[in-house]
């Protein structure tokens, strides 16, 4: 294969020691690479030298005639800003006039519509930014890509069509990501950046991750049998030269200094094992005895008061062990949900004694809206994280969340857990604003972790997370305790985290029982819900009742059967408390009617 680029002992210095060192590898025609590595081991800052965007201390760069290389970095560039979507992607080819008639042809591709292609970059979506900057790469016709982070906050549709778009694109590319999920779809190799080395695989992501944990296990095995002989090899020099000390003997004496040498010898030789991850991400929670955690009844939700609403909700409940997911574009109302509930509970002050069959808290100005359980300890993960009082010392900010704590409000206690997650005791009295973004969420979650709450709203609790991270996130939230609304659009986290999804469409809230439903929703090819609506282009059944109903098209009611057969079975797979008797009976009823309308009694 044609080479396009290839680096030779490549290595970066940085004022905080060796970022990466002895670094070689070859870029070829047509590799479709997946670049993966921990927060800050230097993935981004590889992408940037390889784009000419800066300088290694060693080693050398070297790029082939024929490669047109294009680096797509994670922000837009200041100078772009007030500028519309139009002129930023003119901006990118103004020394080549020439080439000013494929901007329009480029933004129908990239599903830009003329009005957008107005607006100002500045008031773009996530998603906006990604595709305007994939455009203005594109307009330079490149055989080479270089992809920072562009998965990084993009909404589910947008993630959707970024996957169809590399797996469209006929050039290589190299992707950074912690998209688990993109990088299995769009990539056939690997490169693991750790340890200041990369490791390559002919692999995508989860089958590279896979091959890398068995060469440590094996490379671990083969140290500590290399740890056994050197501890045999000291032991036995230790007590020859006892004995040669004691008795005289110079050739005791020779072989005990043999011995030594050799076990100094495999100790410098001895098989190196990774360094590893400085900390382990741990959520713990707790069941609750109420029936109901939250209430949500005739809601509007908006960004702030005042504000046009962006979405209604009519009766919505989140029990113990409830564990789901809410979805949507971005600008949909997501995270306004979550803050407005947590808002709620933050200013709400009465508590009303009713049975245990409903939430007995309720906020104030809303309190037809918002309800919950008085019992219910209720944690926030905002994905600004200002949770976290930013002029604390890392143990004072821990405090306001395990105050109620008998055991894990002392000093010691704090402290002992900053340093199991990573932060050592010189560092305790260093302020929050002081953290990187990946240290405040590790000490968010710490926080809520230390605190065990009976319910949590989370929102994007994975943006500030490497792979590692995730999965450990995704392994937390499948054995919480207690119940969670989560807003991500990590469809791995999603997925086998959560039980229930609401989706966010057309300023309405649904909710499906399985995430393929809830994506096809997304995507707009319009499945039928949970609640009966046949939205695709046949005669609605309504009110769940098929006899009432002329259908014209069998096809439809056995599409019908097999939905409430997965519903059914997926409810009756969940904890008997958490069940929907009520739903099952209609489910039975609308069956029993679908089969009589079939012919299959």
């Amino acid at each position: 294969m044609t080479t396009l680029l290839s680096a030779q002992a490549l290595q970066l210095d940085t004022n905080h020691g060796v970022l990466f060192q002895n670094l070689n590898f070859t870029l070829q025609v047509g590799q479709r690479i997946g670049l993966i590595g921990h927060n800050g081991s230097g993935k981004s800052t590889l992408l940037s030298l390889l784009a000419g965007q800066g300088h290694a201390n060693r080693g050398s760069i070297q790029m082939a005639r024929l490669c047109r290389l294009q680096y797509v970095e994670q922000h837009l560039p200041p100078a772009l800003h007030a500028l519309s979507l139009y002129d930023a992607m003119l901006d990118a080819i103004n020394d080549q006039p020439e080439l000013h008639w494929r901007v329009d042809s480029l933004l129908q591709e990239l599903g830009i519509d003329a009005a957008t292609a107005e607006v100002a970059v500045q008031s773009l979506s996530g998603g906006q930014h990604t595709r305007l900057l994939l455009g203005r790469a594109l307009l330079r016709d490149p055989n080479l890509l270089l992809l920072d982070e562009p998965s990084n906050h993009l909404d589910l549709p947008s993630l959707l069509w970024l996957e169809e778009f590399l797996l469209n694109w006929k050039g290589a590319f190299v992707l950074v990501s912690h998209d688990q999920r993109l990088l299995n779809r769009v990539t056939r190799q690997s490169w693991i950046l750790r340890d200041r080395q990369i490791t390559s695989f002919d692999q995508p992501c989860s089958d590279a991750l896979h091959s890398l944990a068995l060469a440590d296990e094996a490379a671990q095995a083969r140290r500590d049998a290399e740890q056994s002989e050197i501890d045999r090899l000291a032991a036995s020099s230790k007590r020859l030269a006892i004995w040669g000390s004691v008795y005289d003997n110079e050739k005791l004496a020779r072989k005990a200094k043999t011995m030594q040498k050799r076990a100094d010898r495999l100790k410098e030789e001895q098989t190196t094992v990774t360094e590893g991850q400085p900390w382990t991400l741990q959520l713990h929670g707790k069941a609750s005895p109420a029936n109901h955690l939250l209430q949500l009844d005739s809601l509007t939700v908006r960004a702030a008061p005042g504000l046009p609403a962006l979405f209604k909700l009519e009766q919505f409940g989140i029990r113990p062990g409830d564990k789901i997911a809410l979805l949507g574009a971005n600008g949909t109302g997501k995270s306004s949900l979550l803050r407005q509930c947590w808002q709620a509970i933050q200013a709400g002050q009465e508590s009303v004694q009713k049975s245990d069959q409903k939430p007995d808290q309720k906020s104030g100005q809303d309190s037809e809206h918002i309800s919950w359980h008085a019992t219910a300890q209720i944690g926030y993960y905002d994905q600004s994280l200002q949770q976290l009082n930013s002029d604390a010392s890392l143990p004072d900010a821990l405090y306001p969340f395990v105050a109620g704590s008998d055991t894990a409000r002392t000093e010691l206690a704090r402290k002992q857990a900053l340093i199991s997650a990573g932060f050592p005791y010189h560092r305790h009295q260093q302020k929050v604003a002081s953290l990187s973004g990946g240290e405040r969420a590790r000490l968010l979650f710490l926080a809520l972790s230390l605190a065990s709450y009976h319910l949590l709203f989370l929102d994007e609790p994975t943006n500030h997370l490497d792979m590692q991270g995730k999965q450990e996130l995704t392994e937390a939230l499948a054995g919480f305790a207690g119940g969670f609304l989560l807003v991500s659009h990590d469809r791995d986290l999603i997925e086998q985290s959560c039980q229930e999804f609401w989706v966010i469409q057309d300023g309405r809230l649904e909710r499906w029982l399985d995430a393929e439903s809830a994506y096809e929703c997304l995507r707009q090819k319009q499945p039928v819900s949970e609640t009966g609506r046949a939205m695709l282009a046949a005669p609605e059944i309504a009110n769940n009742k098929v006899g009432e109903t002329v259908l014209s098209d069998t096809e439809l009611a056995l599409q019908r059967l097999c939905e409430l057969e997965e519903l059914l079975q997926a409810d009756l797979a969940r904890k008997p408390r958490h069940q929907k008797p009520q739903q099952q009976a209609s489910w039975h009823q609308e069956m029993a009617d679908l089969n009589q309308f079939l012919g299959l009694n």
